[in-house]
C-alpha cells in the first residue's frame, strides 16, 4: 500500500487476522456451495430418478411394454428436458440467493463417488434385470431404492452443511 510516497506494511498481528478472515469466508463459501439444493429441486430429482428405470425399461422392452417404444422414448425426452429446465433454474436461483454456484464438487468424495457409481448401476442394472427375465419387479424395486438413495442423499447434504455452517 503507498500513500503520500511512503509504503504503510500491515502489524504480525494485522496480517494474521486477515488471514484468519480470509479463511472464514473461504470456510464460509464453501459451506453455502455445498449447502443442499432447494427442496423442491430434490423432490424433482428424487421424482426423475424413480421414473428413470421404468421409463427406460420401456424404451428397450423387446415386444413393447405397456407402451409403444416411441411414447416410451417421448416420455424420456420429455422428462430430461422438463428436468434440465429445472436444474437450471434451482441453480440459477441459488446463485442469486447465495452469491454461489450450485456446486457438487465440494463435497468429500466419500459421499459422492459410491452414488456416482452405484445410482448408475443399479439404474442401468435393472434395465438389464427386467429385459434378461421380463419381470418388471425389477424396474420397479429401482425406482423405490434409486427415489430412497436420492432422499438419503439430500439428508446427507443437509447434515453435511449444518456441520460446516
Amino acid at each position: 500500500m503507498e500513500s503520500n510516497g511512503a509504503v504503510i506494511r500491515p502489524t504480525p498481528q494485522e496480517a494474521r487476522a486477515a488471514l484468519a478472515e480470509l479463511e472464514r469466508v473461504q470456510a464460509s463459501a464453501a459451506a453455502l456451495s455445498a449447502t443442499p439444493w432447494p427442496r423442491w429441486f430434490a423432490v424433482v430429482l428424487t421424482l426423475y430418478i424413480a421414473a428413470i428405470p421404468p421409463v427406460f425399461g420401456g424404451m428397450t422392452a423387446s415386444p413393447q411394454w405397456l407402451l409403444p417404444k416411441l411414447a416410451w422414448t417421448a416420455i424420456m425426452v420429455v422428462a430430461t428436458t422438463g428436468y434440465s429446465a429445472l436444474f437450471a433454474v434451482a441453480a440459477a436461483g441459488w446463485r442469486e440467493k447465495t452469491g454461489v454456484a450450485l456446486r457438487l464438487d465440494v463435497l468429500p468424495k466419500k459421499v459422492t463417488l459410491p452414488l456416482m457409481i452405484g445410482l448408475p448401476a443399479l439404474l442401468a442394472g435393472s434395465v438389464l434385470a427386467f429385459r434378461g427375465t421380463g419381470q418388471s419387479v425389477w424396474l420397479f424395486a429401482a425406482s423405490v431404492v434409486g427415489a430412497a438413495v436420492s432422499v438419503g442423499f439430500h439428508l446427507v447434504f443437509v447434515r453435511l452443511h449444518r456441520q460446516t455452517s
